[in-house]
């Protein structure tokens, strides 16, 4: 029976699926237009790790995660909180947001929103959601393995961002793009 395969983490996982299409689109319109302006792709052959190693996540949240599993309505109510977060992220970068790494020379590198208080404010969000969604529903083992490999990947990507950022200007001032 399809109750009995799907419950509570196979929906949570289709939804963020849906929700990270959602993204990859916007961020592919992004780096379109960024591309056009003169941008420049850093990391591109490590992209794929990145990519396959966030949909391992849901994956892994879709298949390893039995559909009866309890859910942890604080540590579920936690991830949902991150979203606003997550949104305020890509909303504050705007047309720069996308999840490549996409430099434009001229452009300034943002200080402002949440990057006021943190260097990388949307990978402490999706450590935190790679953390918190599993565990949700008990999951405490394959939240820690799939942190642990997130943050792995993510390290590595951070340093090519920041190699790409190096060239770049001083911070953004407040209230421009």
């Amino acid at each position: 029976m399809l109750s009995e395969s799907i419950g509570p983490p196979q929906i949570a996982a289709i939804a963020l699926l849906l929700q990270r299409g959602a993204e990859e689109l916007h961020s592919a319109r992004n780096m379109r237009r960024l591309i056009a302006a003169g941008g420049h792709e850093e990391g591109r052959d490590y992209y794929p790790v990145v990519a396959v190693a966030h949909l391992a996540w849901i994956a892994a949240v879709f298949f390893l995660i039995p559909p009866t599993a309890a859910i942890i309505w604080p540590v579920l109510i936690l991830f949902l909180l991150l979203q606003p977060v997550r949104y305020w992220v890509i909303g504050t970068l705007g047309r720069y947001w996308t999840h490549r790494i996409i430099t434009l020379r001229q452009a300034p590198v943002v200080r402002r929103g949440p990057y006021r208080f943190l260097r990388h404010p949307n990978y402490a969000v999706t450590f935190a959601e790679t953390f918190l969604l599993p565990l949700a529903f008990g999951a405490v083992a394959l939240a820690i393995i799939m942190t642990a490999i997130w943050v792995a990947v993510i390290s590595y990507k951070i340093v090519l961002e920041e190699r790409a950022l190096s060239g770049r200007r001083e911070p953004d001032a407040p209230g421009s793009a």
